[in-house]
């Protein structure tokens, strides 16, 4: 039976796939059998070259060690046999599949500190880039006029394939006699479908503290930015936004 080989590339951290294919391939397989959330595989190349390769050297020291196998998506090591030759790996969500993007879910019902907070945003962002070693950009939802509230294929793309999504709480009024305050309706769908698809630690809601009352969504506070000014922007978000994205290893 011929051999297919299969290239993988080694993830050492955040790439978007688009660049990772574009690199020099870091292992050859040749798969054995795919199971539901795993894949068993021999690799092709000499077992010295597997020795002395950066990721081995990590994979014995416990860490996780991923890869992208063409074709069949992100898997990190379960087990591997230098003697046999097997791979095992078990399926991985991989940050390769996001792209380098920060989603801004704004609102125009008080627009100043939305206002405020993307151009707090785009400055920061610039700041950032001079360090980091891929470009970040700033993805504006999208708010057409006389249209149904709800989220386009774009939208929901846009918001699953961001690193960050960044909402503007800020209360536009309170509910009648709750005391709930009430955000931008384009706020609450877009964060609840962010609250769906990513991660905690890549959620921020900032509100301008202008009305007093409880929140409609239930937070934690690392998720959340208080500010009572929007001259407290330039000072609070830059470290902030560093901090989400500390995961993705951007600075160098």
């Amino acid at each position: 039976m011929a051999i297919i080989e299969l290239r993988a590339w080694y993830l050492e951290h955040y790439e978007p796939l688009r660049e990772v294919t574009q690199r020099p391939h870091d292992l050859r397989l040749s798969r054995s059998s795919l199971l539901k959330s795993g894949l068993r595989a021999d690799f092709l190349d000499d077992r010295h070259t597997v020795e002395e390769a950066a990721w081995f050297q990590r994979y014995l020291t416990g860490e996780t060690v991923e890869f992208y196998l063409e074709g069949s998506g992100s898997y990190a090591i379960a087990n591997l046999d230098l003697v046999s030759h097997e791979i095992y790996f078990a399926k991985q969500d991989s940050a390769a599949s996001l792209e380098p993007t920060i989603f801004f879910s704004y609102q125009q019902e008080y627009a100043a500190s939305s206002e405020a907070l993307q151009a707090s945003l785009q400055q920061a962002i610039v700041d950032f880039n001079r360090r980091s070693r891929l470009p970040l950009s700033l993805v504006l939802a999208e708010r057409p006029e006389d249209a149904p509230l709800r989220l386009s294929a774009n939208q929901l793309r846009a918001i699953r394939k961001s690193l960050l999504f960044i909402a503007d709480g800020t209360p536009i009024g309170l509910a009648s006699g709750t005391g709930t305050r009430l955000l931008s309706p384009y706020i609450c769908v877009e964060l609840g479908y962010a609250l769906q698809c990513k991660q905690g630690n890549q959620i921020l809601l900032a509100q301008l503290e202008r009305l007093d009352g409880m929140l409609p969504f239930d937070l934690p506070g690392h998720q959340q930015l208080l500010f009572q000014a929007v001259t407290e922007l330039p000072q609070t978000l830059p470290s902030l936004l560093e901090g989400l994205l500390k995961r993705f290893n951007l600075l160098a």
